[in-house]
This record gives structure tokens, sequence and C-alpha cells, in this order.
């Protein structure tokens, strides 16, 4: 894969991350079930994609690793089900907004966990972040549907940043599309025994639409996002990877009429600015 292709990949994979809220939706279902179902397909994906990747010389994991891969598979899990939550609630647009704080998260957690220095500009990214977020709601009343949501949406993007990091220091040497799986595996095992009654009653349109959540915005997803770090710098993608709530809320105004706010536009643009800028300054 050359550069040009990297850059179309990683566009694609970007888009097909941001309308993972937009599938959860058209699935009419709980979050349970949706995370679910879109373990089954990402499943069956990851599995396809490992085999025509087969060059990748990944190592076997340690049984360390294995234990360390089951519980970044219990952090996904738990990032879908937040996340999805937050869909149900208070609609693609917030919870979107809400998850992409994860950028914020990891710049802290890493200092702390990794004991690596924070610039003044990580702090700033954060502190934009958090002004973003306090834009996004309308209130912070816990009995008002946005704020539920948008904590759901930021409970999503922690564990989410837990996950990343937790990947950083457990995964070095294994393939990455299939760490990939034995985490949706972990997911498919633990949240089978709480849907397996439901799964069955799913009509056929939302069968569909997990099935286009679980191999598009996951295996095919994961697998382009892989494929371009072979080529481009982190940075680089992290910078296209910005573009994600847009690529949400676009969809979400045209499909469901969630028309933003305008403070909901500003406080977007903070956050997708200080992802922007802080990937452009990382080294």
């Amino acid at each position: 894969m050359n550069e040009r292709k990297a850059l179309w990949a990683i566009h694609l994979g970007a888009l097909l991350f941001g309308l993972s809220g937009i599938f959860g939706k058209l699935a009419s279902t709980t979050p349970m079930a949706i995370s679910s179902g879109r373990a089954i397909f990402a499943v069956l994906a990851l599995a396809l994609f490992a085999q025509l990747f087969k060059q990748s010389r990944g190592q076997h994991p340690s049984l360390r690793q294995l234990g360390l891969l089951a519980l970044g598979g219990l952090l996904l899990g738990g990032h879908w089900v937040s996340f999805f939550q937050a869909v149900n609630i208070s609609g693609v647009a917030i919870a979107t907004l809400g998850f992409a704080s994860f950028p914020a998260f990891t710049v802290l957690l890493e200092g702390i966990l990794f004991r690596e220095r924070t610039r003044p500009s990580e702090f700033l990214m954060v502190a934009l972040v958090c002004v973003g977020l306090a834009l996004v709601t309308p209130s912070f009343d816990l009995a008002n549907q946005a704020t539920e949501g948008l904590l759901w949406a930021v409970l999503s993007g922690l564990l989410f940043a837990l996950l990343s990091l937790l990947n950083r220091a457990s995964t070095k040497g294994l393939d990455p599309v299939k760490a990939a799986l034995y985490q949706n595996f972990t997911v498919l095992i633990c949240l089978l025994p709480f849907t397996w009654q439901q799964l069955p009653n799913l009509s056929a349109i939302s069968w569909f639409w997990l099935a286009m959540l679980g191999i598009f915005c996951t295996g095919l997803a994961h697998s382009l996002f892989v494929a371009s770090l072979r080529v481009l710098k982190a940075r680089t993608t992290a910078v296209i990877f910005a573009m994600e709530p847009v690529y949400g809320i676009a969809f979400a105004w045209l499909l469901f009429a969630e028309q933003p706010t305008l403070r909901m536009c500003i406080g977007g643009a903070l956050i997708i600015l200080a992802i922007f800028a802080s990937a452009r300054m990382a080294r």
C-alpha cells in the first residue's frame, strides 16, 4: 500500500467509525443487544481479515498477554454499551461528541500510568475539550436527557482511553488484527449470557444493521486503520480521525433530523480543534 492509498484507507476508516452510532440507532434494540450482535459479526470479519493478512509476523500471545487482551475485551464491551446507551438517550450527535473526549483522557492517564511528561499544549487540549463538553449540553441537570446521555458518552470515551493505553502496554509484538479478534471474542462471550434470549427475537432489518456495524464499522475499519499505520505516521492518522465526530453528526442530521444547536456546534468545533491541534504539535 502506497501513501495515497493509505490516506484513502484512513479516511474511509474514520468515516466507518463515525457511522457506528448511526447503525446502532437504526438497529432499534438495547445497547447490550447491539454490542452483542456487533461482536458476533466483528469476530467473523476479523477472523477473515486475519486470514487475508497472514503475512503478518506477529508472535503468539503469552498467557499474560492473553489475560490483558481479555481485560481489554471487557473495556471494549463497556465502551460499546455505554456509547450506545448515550445514543439511545440523547442521540448520535451528543454521543459522538462526548466520546470524542477520549484523547483528553488518554493524555491525562498516559502521564500518570506511564510517567510521561505532559506538555503545556496537551493541557491546553484537555482544557479545550472540557469547555467543548460544557457547551455541548444545554444544562448540567441529571434529570435532563442530554446531560445523562453526555455522561454515558464521556464514560465511553474514558473506557476507550483505558483500552488504548492497555493495548499500548500489552500488544507489543502481536498481530493487531488478531489482538482485536481476541478482544472482540471476549466481548461476545461476556455479553451472550445476557442477550442470548433477546437476539433471536430481533427483526431481519435489525440484524442487517448489526451486520453493517460489526463487519464495516469494526472489522473493516480496524483493518484499514492497521494497514494505513504501516505507511502513515501516527500523528497523520490522528488528525484524520479528528473528523470522525463530523461524519457522525452530519449523517445524524441527514437521517434523523438531529439538527445541532449553535452551542453544540461551537462545543464540537472546540473538541475537534483541540484534537487536531494536539496531533499536529505531537512529535
